[in-house]
């Protein structure tokens, strides 16, 4: 593993563990060249991705993009971050066993909405503000006035 401070090749593992959810394993790493130390993880991968965009665009599925939308959606929220890696953990999972190597950037971004619709109303409306583009307040009003009963009948919070 290259050193992501100096770039050099060789890096020694010094303690490895499983992450708290058993799904990827953490590993603690140093530098023979520079001395510092740095964490990776190790995830199993069950097929390679292709997130296929609304302008018909095609980039390899970024897990990384995936927790930062939904961070951002959440930012100054009661969300444990433990929940929020649950989520992108359970997303992927679902992509990868679907059976298609081309997901539409669309069903990524219902899958979002489903699960923050039952973790944070407030982080599902601000991601449906991305997601759907809001323009102005009024998209705001109708969307949050659709909502009534919330997703699935259930009432928001």
């Amino acid at each position: 593993m290259r050193c992501p401070f100096c770039g050099h090749e060789d890096t020694q593992v010094k303690d490895s563990r499983p992450t708290e959810d058993n799904s990827a394993i953490r590993r603690r790493r140093f530098c023979t060249a520079c001395g510092s130390r740095f964490t990776t993880f190790e995830r199993v991968q069950l097929r390679e991705l292709t997130v296929v965009k609304k302008n018909g665009q095609r980039a390899p599925f970024d897990r990384d993009k995936l927790a930062r939308s939904i961070a951002i959606a959440v930012r100054k929220r009661p969300v444990d971050p433990e929940r929020v890696e649950r989520i992108v953990n359970s997303i992927q999972r679902r992509l990868e066993s679907s059976g298609e190597s081309e997901i539409s950037s669309t069903m990524i971004g219902e899958l979002v909405m489903e699960a923050l619709a039952s973790l944070d109303p407030v982080a599902y409306v601000r991601f449906a503000s991305v997601y759907k583009n809001f323009r102005e307040a009024k998209d705001f009003e109708d969307f949050v006035g659709s909502l009534g009963s919330g997703p699935g009948g259930r009432p928001l919070e």
